[in-house]
């Protein structure tokens, strides 16, 4: 069965991060932050580099990168019809099918469902979805607990912090502050961290594991995301490489997954190739050492009740744009976050959302619109070297959707001293006479600056403040050829 809500493609409406300055004024926050920039580079790069070696080991790699893309964009081109077909599968399977406009419909039907089951609290799989939506908060403030299960969620939510990447939400933090966070708050949520405990990474995943499984045992309710959808056989796909996300999809009797519209795949041949991208891409794998699979609800066989809520949340808005839909594509690697040089400097969380580094700043603008302050720095938060493109899996012309926003942005906010400026320009290059008596002010106002470089100048900016304006010559062209060929003439 599924339910349906009327209505047409609304923009972004999750409160993720509001208050947060423009980028450069957070990324200057985050630069002073010496400890975090060194976390940040050295996992990074070594992402970067195991990745690069795993891609390597694929001599069509580049076939592989472009079917991926063609999935998509056959998925996108034809959304509608894909996802009808999807909730068809599902339905026939014995899922429930929900249909949510925005984040906070979303998270009312995810609460309706915990209610219905007297659940008090859920097991979480990590899902960008669901941190999108603040679907946790959401429950939270309704009573109930949410347990994120993921190790590097984990790390997150016990830290009372904010996810800083899409695969390791904890890269800004390194081993010793993970040893105190779970030191000083695991025993108010549930199993105490050993006393004794080390920063030694096996003993820190053995505390997390302590902690958790007692959660997994107690759950009735899990609640997931999913990295594929397929459209013909209602097949949604989960991979991890910790183990949680199986327990979490396997025990508990109700299974709630939020999946993006954009995440369908149009046929079972299709995921073949995105199981060779992602695991590259993300984790450095040949392949996921988990990965679930299932299709609506099956007799003595994982959850009973399964719901699957399909989110728009400002994806239809995306969609509309012929430009901007190339960024749907995005499968989630964070491929294009370990490239980035701006992103390795200044962490996540300076980008005001989930979806932070260059994916992100093409994506929160196209999903919440450019009115707040933060959305519309993010399409210059880029040196746009084109690594990210050279890096998605997916072929997201990543530089290209960067300009394409900032021309939007400047369009948006009207600029009138820079078009005043240009009407003025114009007037002047327009008559001989007038530009010849610019170039004599122009001269004049050389020779009386002389040698000084000029710094900054009124009315210009921010242009002057990250270059030097060129010092007026104190002779043109023209006057130094009527000068050279008097005697000519």
């Amino acid at each position: 069965m599924s339910t349906r809500t009327p209505g047409g493609p609304v923009q972004a409406t999750s409160p993720t991060f509001v208050g947060m300055p423009a980028f450069p004024e957070a990324a200057r926050s985050a630069l002073a932050n010496t400890q975090q920039r060194k976390n940040l580079r050295h996992a990074t790069h070594t992402i970067r580099d195991k990745r690069a070696a795993a891609v390597a080991e694929v001599p069509q790699w580049e076939a592989l990168r472009v079917a991926g893309a063609e999935a998509k964009d056959e998925a996108l081109t034809h959304l509608g019809d894909y996802l009808e077909q999807l909730e068809a599968s599902l339905t026939a399977r014995g899922a429930t099918v929900h249909w949510a406009r925005d984040a906070a419909e979303a998270n009312r039907i995810a609460l309706e469902v915990v209610r219905a089951k007297e659940a008090d609290e859920v097991v979480k799989v990590k899902s960008m979805a669901t941190q999108e939506i603040e679907l946790n908060e959401a429950l939270e403030e309704a009573g109930v607990h949410a347990w994120e299960t993921d190790l590097a969620e984990l790390i997150v939510q016990l830290g009372h912090d904010r996810p800083s990447h899409i695969l390791v939400p904890a890269i800004h933090r390194n081993r010793s502050e993970i040893r105190e966070i779970f030191l000083r708050e695991m025993a108010a949520v549930g199993r105490p961290a050993p006393e004794e405990l080390t920063d030694d990474p096996a003993a820190l995943a053995e505390a997390a594991r302590l902690h958790l499984r007692e959660k997994f045992l107690r759950a009735r309710v899990g609640i997931s995301g999913a990295n594929f959808a397929i459209a013909d056989t209602g097949t949604l796909v989960v991979v991890e490489s910790e183990g949680n996300g199986r327990m979490c999809l396997t025990l508990p009797e109700t299974l709630i997954t939020v999946v993006g519209i954009e995440k369908v795949l149009p046929t079972w041949d299709d995921l073949g190739p995105m199981m060779q991208l992602l695991p590259r891409s993300s984790t450095a794998e040949r392949m996921n050492p988990y990965t679930t699979m299932w299709a609506g609800a099956h007799e003595g066989d994982g959850p009973q009740d399964v719901h699957v809520i399909l989110l728009d949340n400002g994806r239809s808005h995306v969609l509309a744009d012929t430009v901007g839909r190339e960024a749907l594509r995005c499968i989630r690697c964070s491929a294009c976050l370990n490239v980035c040089p701006v992103y390795e400097r200044t962490g996540g969380h300076a980008y005001g959302s989930v979806y932070p580094g260059p994916i992100g700043a093409v994506l929160n603008p196209q999903l919440r619109g450019t009115t707040s302050e933060v959305d519309q720095s993010l399409p210059y938060a880029s040196s746009l070297c084109g690594a990210c493109f050279d890096a998605c899996p997916v072929r997201i012309n990543i530089p290209e959707l960067l300009v394409e926003l900032r021309g939007r942005v400047t369009e948006q906010e009207g600029h009138a001293a820079e078009s005043a400026a240009m009407r003025a320009a114009a007037w002047v290059l327009s008559d001989p006479r007038r530009l010849a008596g610019a170039q004599r002010a122009a001269g004049l106002a050389g020779r009386l600056i002389g040698d000084r470089t000029v710094r900054s100048v009124p009315g210009l900016g921010a242009w002057t403040d990250a270059r030097d304006l060129p010092t007026p010559p104190t002779e043109s062209f023209r006057h130094w050829w009527a000068r050279e060929r008097k005697d000519e003439r």
